[in-house]
């Protein structure tokens, strides 16, 4: 969500790996110390939207390329967020971070028992309903219009009265919450879950939403629902491996539906450009001159298709 909200806007938010890292590391280490999981999710969504801020400030004044100051910045956060862990919530042994206590863990909300999934929590709740406010402030708000409308064109939306310096800060920053509140929802969890770890620090999530964000058309409903449909796929991944699959097969099959998607969409473009054009061919040989007589002698009437005729037919017919 966090990548589609930003490509809605016009932006490429290739960083959402370290803000997710940066978002989870506050997260649990406010849900360890506080043991209060609002203030832990609070902290997260917090922590994103400030490692955004800085290539948001770069793009908005520099026009630095959000690309480059976002993929620095998960370097960053990669050694960043290592560096904290081990200094503030590391265990040697475990070598990974100490589990987040049962007050600062996301409320199961009885779905754990309804689902017979110890790990399912309120977290999917929190991605459904942050996906419907996503929607509404895209597509129902004037807010949401002049985010697009600089995404699509910068100097057209500066001419048209938008700030367009606040809106790309503004878009980055709430990609980079949404980035962050995903960490805290995918970290605060009961112990037997997922833990931050020192070894491979940088998050696959941040990049495997990319490829959802691309599926999902980057509108926020679809987005939801490639989300779904990737995390079925991850989910095979053990049943996969106890019959004879390599580990690599889910990270085929994930390639091969946006390879698949896109080249789609590919011919969808090009299907529609070659149909027109085929249409347009057999056009001129159904628009035949026509005899017209005046004062007994015939003369021939070119009869314009309708897109020439109201653009330069028009306007001599005006003049006559």
């Amino acid at each position: 969500l966090s990548v589609a909200f930003a490509f809605k806007t016009g932006l490429f938010n290739i960083g959402a790996s370290g803000q997710l890292m940066m978002g989870a590391f506050l997260a649990v280490f406010v849900g360890i110390k506080t043991q209060s999981w609002i203030l832990a999710l609070l902290c997260g969504v917090l922590g994103g939207a400030l490692w955004a801020l800085i290539p948001a400030l770069l793009k908005a004044y520099r026009n630095v390329h959000e690309v480059v100051a976002t993929i620095m910045m998960n370097y960053i956060a990669m050694y960043t967020s290592k560096m904290l862990i081990e200094w503030l919530i590391f265990m040697p042994i475990q070598q990974q971070a100490r589990p987040v206590p049962k007050g600062g863990q996301l409320p199961t909300l009885g779905l754990d028992k309804l689902f017979n999934f110890p790990r399912l929590n309120s977290g999917i709740v929190i991605a459904i309903i942050t996906t419907i406010i996503i929607f509404v402030l895209l597509e129902k708000t004037i807010f949401g219009y002049q985010l697009k409308a600089v995404g699509f064109n910068r100097e057209a939306a500066r001419y048209a009265g938008i700030n367009d310096k606040r809106n790309i800060i503004l878009s980055l920053v709430i990609a980079g919450a949404l980035a962050g509140l995903a960490g805290a929802v995918i970290y605060l969890v009961p112990a037997q879950g997922e833990r931050l770890a020192t070894k491979h620090i940088i998050s696959n999530y941040g990049f495997q939403g990319i490829a959802v964000a691309l599926l999902g058309m980057s509108h926020p409903i679809g987005t939801m629902g490639a989300g779904f449909f990737f995390g079925y796929i991850e989910a095979a991944n053990l049943p996969l491996q106890k019959v004879g699959f390599k580990r690599e097969i889910i990270d085929i099959i994930s390639a091969s539906i946006i390879y698949f998607s896109a080249f789609t969409l590919f011919f969808q473009i090009y299907a529609r450009r070659f149909i027109n054009k085929v249409r347009d061919f057999f056009l001129k040989f159904k628009k035949k001159p026509q005899l017209a007589t005046a004062d007994g002698v015939e003369v021939e009437v070119e009869v314009l298709p309708p897109n020439v005729e109201g653009e330069e037919g028009g306007e001599e017919n005006d003049g006559k």
